[in-house]
């Protein structure tokens, strides 16, 4: 039997797809295609559509890509909602937008020498499938169109999403994780997200109109979460008692406000009841909220895109867990955890019945004492 490794469907490292469901070998298979790199050079497809949180997360395999294939190409397929998150990136080459049906399907077409494709996703799996590659990682779809992982450190993670106690067990941050599947050396690489002039710019005219060079302290909250996990939210009694104290003890300190359409209200709420409040602004495009978002030292957040923005832009950040994993969150040295003792934590739901849920049982006391380690200050 003659091995045929210079086709596009062999791995390199287990047998291909075609061996492994129907039993064939490379001397009488129809669907043998010689890969042929051409004038392109070592190429690597990322597929990671959403969510736009994790899509940025994501982006810290990309020191690794480029240290264990210097010089490759990078092409990363996302939502077009995500795009944005790749301006400056240099490390990138090429972003394609997951809705551009035309240009996907030249995607598909074409061969790559690595496919890293992290989540076991219906919608983009077949995709992964599709594009002719030497090696992929993570997730393909079988015969059947059923997501199924490339590798057993694939299918520790598909076992993860699968069942509960198996997330609530874990203790890997999404990093972490994501560099085995990937079959990537884990460093703590960071998360890529870079500032370009203009929003530099739009920084420094924000701080200027609000006279914020003159803050000793500057403490940015982000007030509320996705629409869809409302149960990541702070309470709002809790917000009120915390910048209350704040504003009485500690001198020089301003406070800015960050969220979307739909925090709208909850921040006007507060800044009706605090006229000193700061809010950025509820319809910013997304680089503006991530310029905006570089301004404070110190960043209150939920386990949301805002978390990993802050991370990304190197604040100080304290993040309040509830029914999401801390675990999965990796810290670098510059993230303060706060989460209740609740056998009922990591359950991943969106809405709860129990009073009080895990949210609500974050007293103001921790929320406080960490700002003020934070800042400097000392325990209150």
């Amino acid at each position: 039997m003659i091995l045929k490794h210079d086709c596009i469907h062999f791995p390199g490292d287990r047998p291909c797809k075609f061996n492994k469901l129907e039993g064939r070998i490379c001397t009488d298979c129809r669907d043998y295609i010689k890969y042929d790199r051409g004038e392109k050079g070592f190429r690597i497809l990322i597929i990671k559509l959403d969510a736009l949180g994790d899509v940025l997360r994501t982006t810290s395999i990309l020191p690794a890509v480029k240290k264990v294939w210097p010089g490759c190409s990078i092409t990363w397929v996302t939502k077009r909602n995500s795009v944005p998150v790749f301006k400056n990136i240099d490390m990138v080459d090429e972003v394609i937008a997951f809705e551009d049906t035309v240009e996907v399907l030249k995607i598909a077409e074409q061969n790559f020498d690595v496919v890293i494709h992290p989540d076991a996703s219906p919608q983009s799996a077949p995709l992964a499938t599709l594009v002719g590659s030497f090696s992929k990682h993570g997730f393909e779809t079988d015969s059947q169109g059923k997501v199924i992982p490339s590798d057993s450190k694939a299918e520790e993670w598909f076992e993860m999403g699968a069942f509960d106690h198996l997330k609530k067990a874990n203790t890997k941050t999404y990093q972490q994780i994501i560099h085995e599947i990937a079959g990537l050396p884990y460093e703590k690489g960071e998360i890529q997200l870079r500032l370009v002039e203009e929003e530099l710019k739009t920084k420094q005219l924000f701080i200027k109109k609000h006279s914020l060079n003159e803050a000793k302290y500057l403490l940015g909250i982000n007030v509320g979460a996705s629409g869809r996990w409302q149960l990541k939210q702070w309470r709002m009694d809790g917000f009120v008692e915390l910048i209350n104290y704040l504003y009485g003890v500690v001198p020089g300190i301003e406070i800015l406000l960050y969220g979307g359409r739909e925090e709208e209200e909850r921040i006007n709420e507060l800044t009706e009841r605090f006229p000193r409040l700061i809010s950025t602004g509820t319809n910013n495009d997304l680089r503006t909220f991530f310029a905006l978002l570089d301004i404070p030292q110190v960043v209150i957040t939920g386990d949301t895109m805002a978390l990993h923005a802050a991370t990304a832009l190197k604040k100080r950040v304290i993040c309040l867990f509830g029914p999401t994993s801390y675990h999965e969150i990796e810290d670098y040295g510059r993230i303060t955890k706060i989460y209740p003792k609740m056998d009922c934590l990591v359950c991943y739901k969106p809405s709860c019945d129990f009073k009080p849920n895990c949210m609500e049982m974050i007293s103001t006391q921790m929320v406080l004492d960490a700002v003020l380690s934070a800042f400097g200050l000392g325990l209150a």
